[in-house]
């Protein structure tokens, strides 16, 4: 787990599912961004990652904490396009906004993904309503974990139900 206190770099999207319109960081200033990096198929990602991610999106209020998906392909592109990601999508009955990873032209690592400096998938990146990254994790993260250090944004106090 890595704590960071940078500015986020913009997301670079080639297309958004789940949404009707893009999703830009700077409108999203004023709640907190859970970014998910994955790929469909990644075992740890389908395993661990995806849950992770809409137990978080059905944890707390979408207008105090917003769960964005990045399909983030770094191989098997020919496999992994849109209407395959569309199908899992609806398989996985993933509800939260998906953005596409824009494909780099120099090599097969995608533009976000490079931006944020991830290492892999699954990754997520956590965004304070000031747009700076908190937290920046590869891999596996302890529920808890996670909660928390969303939770310390607030002040710990902001999502009493």
């Amino acid at each position: 787990m890595q704590v960071v206190a940078s500015r986020a770099p913009p997301l670079s999207v080639s297309q958004w599912l789940n949404t009707t319109e893009a999703l830009d960081l700077v409108a999203l200033r004023g709640r907190a961004v859970l970014l998910h990096a994955f790929q469909m198929l990644c075992p740890g990602c389908v395993a661990h990652g995806i849950p992770q991610a809409l137990r978080v999106y059905q944890s707390f209020p979408a207008d105090e904490v917003m769960v964005i998906g990045l399909h983030t392909v770094f191989e098997h592109h020919d496999v992994m396009n849109a209407e395959a990601l569309r199908v899992f999508l609806s398989e996985y009955r993933i509800p939260f906004p998906v953005g596409i990873d824009q494909a780099a032209t120099d090599g097969p690592v995608p533009l976000t993904m490079r931006a944020y400096g991830l290492r892999g998938t699954p990754s997520f990146v956590l965004i304070d309503p000031d747009g700076c990254i908190r937290l920046q994790h590869f891999g596996q993260i302890d529920d808890l974990l996670l909660g928390v250090a969303i939770g310390r944004l607030y002040g710990g106090d902001r999502f009493s139900q």
